[in-house]
């Protein structure tokens, strides 16, 4: 079991790939090169699967402030002990001199780690423990000149190290004292085993220049809203969680951390969800990030490729990969015992019918700043509304479950969302446009919607057509454009849910869902200020972002009885959920 709690985590990116840092720092988590790479670190998951420590020995610390240095993801760690307090300063570098969308071009793949005495005396460890290949791989350690070479399998990874380290049965280990005004720099590079070897820099530099890298891709937006510290935060975790190379967006940077500890919904969110699409999208637009936007779709309409006559699928990897086979890495313990450890998402094979309308609504909320659509971006369009076009079918549904298909009542507003976005696009969509047909089944949808999926008894929109069962993802009826928040069984709706679906102020995704989902409750915020309940959404909204960890992340799922983080971390779709209530707030009547 890993010795420290989900919220625990501190997040750096170098906007290809993400590591996780522990309040007492220690690396658990790192996979070098690209988001959904092999780990070298997996601690996360499994005690003996690797890590990096750099901190004050056991028992020492008496007290654990963290930070992120102004506008980056550069951490801060400052630890008191008994002998004095020492800084330890952690980041994924950035290439020298990179400033604002160039942030993550050609990142050197180098972490970055700087100890600073601030008073008294303090005994500090280091311990490397690199285990490739998600722990698979027992390394042999060379340690020569102030650095220890390791080199195992596809990759090779140096550390560069001030104080001697002695390396036993792939360990390399260090306790050494740290006084007032010393600063000490460590560096982990890895490279690929056959191409140029690992970069090197001044870890010191290198923290200087990456924070100020960050602070230019922050210069570069300007959101004109209420809670801007808390927006510009989630954005910067949404930056953190871009795949730079492509502009994809990632759900999570981690694979397999439990919804419930010790069960096994455990799944690899280190992919691209067009799901997702439109909510990150809608908050790349309120963080008035249009470089962004237009990246994200033309990822999307290249990922998609020519898709036919078969659906367009839900997710890809960063790179556009359609292919994510899951497998199971059985040799991993999981976290907190939560087997399988999975690699890869089966759910790349679901059909699901929310995804044209997450696509094509957002493609209508963005229309002017997309300029002149492209033949493959015109033809992604087209092919999700033909795709909308058979909301008749049953399908997997915005949580993916797996088990039969159901007639998912939110897949089939988002749906019409897609066909109503398409009819209005439609000068915009070229000869293969059909808007007259387009609106002729969106008038269907609505009809449907309307008259199946009431459910009188439970005084509700339910999640499936002739369904009892009440769940979340009906709120984003009213994000679709279909049933507005103030018609009477949407207001009833709102009520049931915000009742019936509680769990200590969060909203469950259904009755027994083990915790409370962050997006769901932001999504909750917007529903009661779009129905003119505004003071009742502030509350709810800051009542929720205070759940974030100390450094403002977000998990998937926060336990409503021990206020723990569960599910995979940070994850986009809480952050971008934060961003849109904040500007509901902000603007309550905007798309």
């Amino acid at each position: 079991m890993s010795e420290a709690a989900i919220a625990d985590y501190g997040l750096l990116s170098d906007r290809t790939s993400a590591a996780l840092v522990s309040r007492d720092g220690s690396v658990d988590w790192w996979c070098p090169g690209r988001f959904d790479s092999p780990s070298v670190f997996a601690r996360l998951l499994d005690p003996d699967a690797g890590r990096w420590a750099l901190g004050p020995v056991p028992g020492s610390v008496r007290r654990t402030e963290r930070t992120y240095l102004d506008g980056s993801l550069v951490l801060r760690t400052l630890h008191r002990t008994g002998g004095g307090e020492v800084v330890v300063t952690d980041a994924l570098a950035a290439e020298p001199g990179a400033r604002g969308h160039d942030l993550g071009r050609n990142s050197p793949s180098i972490l970055a780690r700087v100890v600073e005495g601030i008073t008294g005396t303090v005994r500090m460890r280091c311990e490397f423990t690199p285990r490739p290949e998600y722990g698979l791989i027992v390394p042999y350690l060379h340690c020569r000149h102030g650095e220890v070479h390791a080199t195992a399998g596809p990759l090779t990874l140096v550390l560069r190290s001030p104080v001697p380290l002695d390396c036993v049965h792939g360990r390399a280990y260090a306790e050494f004292d740290v006084s007032a005004g010393q600063v000490l720099g460590f560096d982990l590079a890895y490279a690929p085993v056959y191409g140029p070897p690992p970069r090197q820099v001044d870890p010191v530099a290198a923290l200087a220049d990456t924070a100020e890298s960050w602070r230019s891709l922050r210069d570069l937006h300007h959101y004109h809203g209420r809670y801007p510290e808390l927006v510009q935060q989630s954005m910067r975790v949404v930056h953190g969680l871009t795949y730079q190379p492509s502009g994809a967006v990632v759900a999570a940077v981690t694979t397999s951390l439990p919804e419930r500890l010790g069960g096994s919904d455990n799944y690899d969110y280190r992919y691209a969800w067009l799901r997702d699409f439109f909510l990150a999208m809608r908050a790349l637009w309120v963080a008035a990030c249009p470089h962004d936007t237009g990246r994200l779709f033309e990822w999307a309409a290249r990922s998609a490729g020519r898709s036919g006559d078969q659906p367009v699928p839900i997710m890809y990897g960063v790179a556009g990969e359609r292919d994510l086979s899951e497998y199971s890495l059985e040799h991993l313990r999981g976290y907190a015992g939560s087997r399988p450890v999975r690699i890869g998402n089966e759910a790349w094979r679901q059909t699901q019918h929310d995804v044209p309308g997450d696509v094509l609504v957002c493609a209508y909320l963005l229309r002017d700043q997309l300029g002149d659509l492209s033949e493959e971006l015109r033809a992604l369009l087209v092919g999700l509304a033909e795709q909308a076009t058979r909301w008749r079918e049953p399908d997997a549904g915005m949580w993916e479950r797996r088990g039969p298909e159901r007639h998912y009542l939110a897949s089939k507003a988002l749906c019409w969302g897609a066909l109503d976005s398409a009819v209005h696009l439609a000068p915009l969509l070229g000869d293969r446009a059909d808007p007259r047909r387009w609106a002729v089944v969106r008038d269907e949808i609505r009809d449907t919607v309307l008259r199946a999926g009431w459910n009188e008894s439970v005084g509700a929109f339910t999640g499936a057509i002739g369904s009892t069962e009440l769940d979340a993802s009906a709120l984003v009826l009213p994000f679709s454009g279909m049933v507005p928040a103030t018609d009477p069984r949407m207001r009833a709706t709102i009520e049931a849910i915000a009742s019936g679906l509680d769990a200590d102020g969060l909203v469950r995704r259904w009755p027994d869902d083990p915790a409370g989902f962050v997006a769901c409750t932001f999504w909750l915020v917007e529903c009661l200020v779009m129905a003119g309940e505004p003071e009742r959404a502030a509350t709810l909204f800051e009542r929720t972002a205070a759940r974030a960890n100390d450094l403002g992340l977000f998990a998937e799922q926060i336990d409503p009885r021990t206020g723990a983080h569960l599910g995979n971390t940070p994850l986009a779709l809480s952050h971008v959920g934060l961003v849109g209530a904040a500007w509901r707030l902000t603007r309550p009547s905007f798309v």
